[in-house]
């Protein structure tokens, strides 16, 4: 069989060639982006609520931040972050531990990510979040602010240690 317009066929070929990829690079990204967020367990921090931030210091629970054990093996740690500081910035927790957080912020708007786990949440002025995680293997996990917050936005960390 003998093509009429080879030229033409060798455009539709090129044509081809590109729209291929053109529609498999997003729908290979899409799935990927889909299959990390149930696999890994990724979620939404929920807002838990709204606060007056000059009322931190006597509304509960951040009028006593900190952690509390609510069940065996449940616990909720609640932090305050401000210019360049979470309070606390230390929290102890037994391995198998599931740990609440649960955060608003005094002043600007922080991050609050913790190396090696799906916690990561932006802290906004007003607004309580709340993101439940799990730690299975002892360790230390280093609590970052990823939301530049100032000058001394560098030195605001924290730790989760597990044993």
């Amino acid at each position: 069989m003998m093509l009429k317009n080879p030229e033409k066929f060798m455009g539709y070929l090129f044509e081809v060639a590109w729209i291929l990829p053109s529609v498999a690079i997003p729908v290979a990204v899409i799935t990927a982006v889909v299959l990390t967020a149930f696999a890994v367990g990724l979620r939404v921090p929920d807002v838990a609520g709204r606060i007056e931030p000059k009322a931190i210091a006597v509304t509960q629970p951040f009028d006593e931040p900190g952690l509390r054990e609510l069940a065996p093996g449940k616990y909720q740690a609640t932090l305050i972050a401000q210019v360049f500081l979470f309070t606390p910035n230390e929290i102890e927790v037994p391995a198998g531990s599931e740990v609440t957080f649960v955060l608003t912020s005094r002043d600007v708007i922080h991050g609050f990510k913790i190396v090696g786990t799906p916690i990561n949440m932006m802290v906004v002025p007003g607004q309580i979040s709340r993101l439940t995680v799990r730690f299975d293997r002892p360790g230390e996990y280093l609590i970052v602010c990823h939301e530049y917050c100032g000058s001394g936005h560098h030195v605001m960390s924290g730790k989760v240690i597990v044993r």
